[in-house]
């Protein structure tokens, strides 16, 4: 018998695929983030922390969903989302979470307002590559000095290469992890200030999960 069609499902890929029609370039992905990717990105994120966490370009939500199933407080998640019409869904599916119609470009002044400042973690799905390299630079300068000296901002990209190279002396860039179960397939980068710990946890490769990570190409 056909399964019955997850009419919340549904819902959400029209929201996402209404708004990448009209801007295809402030959407920046083809798809929706696969639960597979969302999981692997917010496996960075360390709740035992007890500091809050900033998500950039939520979209749909699947990240967000990611987040709070680390087991994160809503109350600890920010969520900073460009296109207004993905907010009503989100703050229905999502009760709790602080989230924000702004532009990432503006962080600064986001989070005096919320009067946050220090974060553990940052979630980026941000389309890096629509803007200028120094804009990516800058930003990518801005949002680590919004994190504790440790912290880490994941970004994803669907280059073979990372969207903001290294800046040797300031921060440098790993690539966390490649998820063949998304569309198109992603590679997840991190972002950490140069003098900060590796991570210490890097994601493995599991039983009928397509992950591959450094390790399993070395």
């Amino acid at each position: 018998m056909a399964r019955p069609y997850d009419a919340s499902k549904l819902a959400i890929k029209f929201a996402f695929y209404r708004e990448w029609l009209r801007n295809p370039k402030v959407v920046g992905a083809i798809a929706p983030s696969s639960a597979h990717m969302a999981e692997k990105m917010a496996s960075v994120i360390r709740p035992e922390s007890g500091l809050p966490v900033l998500e950039l370009g939520p979209g749909t939500g699947a990240m967000t969903k990611a987040i709070l199933d680390r087991g994160l407080a809503p109350s600890r998640l920010v969520c900073v989302e460009y296109c207004e019409p993905f907010l009503c869904g989100l703050r229905q599916r999502y009760p709790g979470v602080n989230f924000v119609h702004g532009d990432a470009f503006a962080i600064s002044e986001i989070v005096d307002k919320l009067g946050i400042g220090v974060f553990g973690t940052i979630v980026s799905a941000l389309p890096l590559l629509t803007f200028p390299i120094g804009h990516r630079i800058r930003l990518v300068e801005t949002m680590l000095d919004l994190l504790e000296p440790q912290g880490r901002m994941v970004q994803f990209s669907y280059m073979l290469k990372p969207p903001v190279p290294a800046m040797p002396g300031s921060f440098a860039v790993s690539h966390l992890t490649t998820v063949f179960r998304n569309l198109p397939p992603a590679r997840l980068w991190i972002y950490q200030r140069a003098d900060a710990r590796p991570l210490a946890n890097p994601v493995l490769k599991t039983t009928g999960d397509l992950v591959t990570t450094e390790a399993d190409a070395a």
